[in-house]
């Protein structure tokens, strides 16, 4: 799914000349940020049918090598390349095996991604013994359903442990210590992960109360200093591993602030995946501002990971963590909300720069701040949205086609990217299967002997 991170970072200046022609074609736009959106999103099709398909070739051949004509082929897509996820905090945690049950079933039926929980308060309420087995076991159902887990975050100052001594250089060795610890720990099991949290402002009033030790040794090593030494550890706990760096502010700060400093000394990347949180409680972004975001961050020549997407379905707002009213879906705002998400999720699906979108949270039930952003709602029943997203993934953007061989032996198909299983009959009635993956670029070619 991912390049190794020598490989990526070579890979920069192809990236930044493809989203350049892309920037390009959208040169001559309307004046109006309204018809500006409208022809952003009305040329997303084109952009996808661009960027995220290829084309596969299957040439079926006899034991001589002759050409086999008339063989009927079914390729069916098993995945996508683009990785569409969600956090999978309920993972089990009801009590209600019913719900458990179809929570998980529902979500496997959907994404190939997901977010697990490797918050420092949490994850090792006692010095010394972090819960790693509940990771593990988190971890293990999604990897035999063939979904990418990510671990999020190794480093973030929103809550610290009880346990913390009041020694900032103590804290520091502790948090660096922390990450390499999981990193190793889940080698081989976890090759993503969200390695520094919201550096840009680390240092803002909520988090200087809600985590004072942890905040004054961030301040104390400095903001870029604590962030590189983070992404080094990780990098040295498994060089394999594709590091993001992950941020709430979509203005200028995270990029003068954060990326553009978060370098080794020849000014390579310390990270690989550029993320971009859109928690759009108030409401769903507008198509222009979406892709202006897009725009902004594919300059850098990484990817990027929309890595905390929220549109709710009921009031919107912001409410406070302790704010006792319940916070009800409701069938207008659920209408709402599947057009939102079928809108943008369409939009970024269509950039060349994006690699993933993961939603926040899956379902209503215990989410964050109570608010109903779920594609499931309290009882675990879809709401509109989630069958929006559905079709949109496996059906309009899937492919699951049928043909027959030409007097040369070949099939060609155009597909969406990523694995698939290709399934051939002869006259005769010998049967093949083979797997396949249809990646960017020149066509694939697979040659299948009957």
């Amino acid at each position: 799914m991912f390049c190794p991170p020598v490989l990526r970072w070579l890979s920069v200046v192809v990236t930044a000349v493809a989203v350049g022609l892309s920037t390009q074609s959208h040169a001559q736009q309307p004046s109006s940020p309204e018809s500006n959106g409208a022809q952003i999103l009305n040329s997303a099709a084109e952009r996808i049918e661009q960027h995220r398909k290829g084309d596969l070739v299957v040439r079926v051949v006899d034991r001589e090598g002759r050409p086999v004509s008339g063989a009927k082929v079914a390729v069916k897509q098993m995945r996508h390349a683009f990785l569409f996820g969600c956090n999978i905090y309920k993972w089990g945690k009801f009590d209600d095996p019913k719900l458990q049950e179809a929570y998980n079933d529902r979500f496997a039926e959907v994404f190939n991604y997901a977010t697990v929980a490797f918050y420092w308060p949490r994850y090792e309420p006692e010095r010394g013994q972090p819960n790693h087995k509940y990771a593990h076991d988190v971890v293990a159902w999604l990897r035999e359903r063939n979904i990418t887990p990510k671990g999020h975050p190794l480093a973030w100052n929103y809550r610290e442990p009880d346990w913390l001594p009041e020694d900032s250089d103590e804290i520091y060795k502790l948090q660096l210590a922390r990450i390499a610890d999981c990193v190793k720990e889940f080698r081989g099991e976890i090759g993503v992960w969200d390695v520094v949290n919201e550096a840009t402002h680390f240092e803002r009033e909520k988090f200087a109360k809600a985590a004072p030790r942890l905040t004054a040794t961030w301040n104390k090593v400095g903001r870029i200093e604590f962030a590189k030494a983070c992404f080094e550890q990780a990098r040295a706990a498994n060089p394999e591993a594709t590091l993001l760096i992950n941020d709430y502010r979509m203005d200028e700060a995270y990029q003068h602030k954060v990326i553009e400093r978060l370098v080794d000394e020849n000014g390579k990347p310390l990270y690989d995946v550029i993320g971009l949180q859109s928690h759009m409680h108030t409401g769903a972004w507008t198509t222009q501002r979406a892709w202006e975001v897009c725009e902004r961050y594919a300059r850098y020549g990484a990817p990027l990971h929309f890595t905390e997407m929220t549109i709710l379905s009921g009031q919107r707002g912001w409410r406070e963590d302790d704010d006792p009213r319940d916070w009800p879906t409701t069938d207008e705002g659920e209408a709402r909300q599947a057009r939102e998400v079928e809108q943008l999720y369409t939009l970024l699906f269509s950039h060349p720069a994006v690699e993933a979108i993961t939603w926040w949270d899956f379902c209503d039930y215990h989410a964050w701040k109570k608010a109903p952003a779920g594609f499931l709602r309290k009882d675990m029943s879809p709401k509109p949205s989630y069958q929006t997203l559905r079709r949109l993934i496996k059906n309009d953007w899937w492919t699951d086609t049928e043909g027959v061989t030409n007097a040369d032996g070949a099939l060609k198909v155009r597909g969406f990217l990523g694995d698939y299983r290709i399934r051939v009959t002869a006259a005769d009635g010998a049967v093949k299967k083979v797997p396949a993956k249809l990646s960017a670029g020149k066509p694939t070619v697979v040659k299948i002997v009957l």
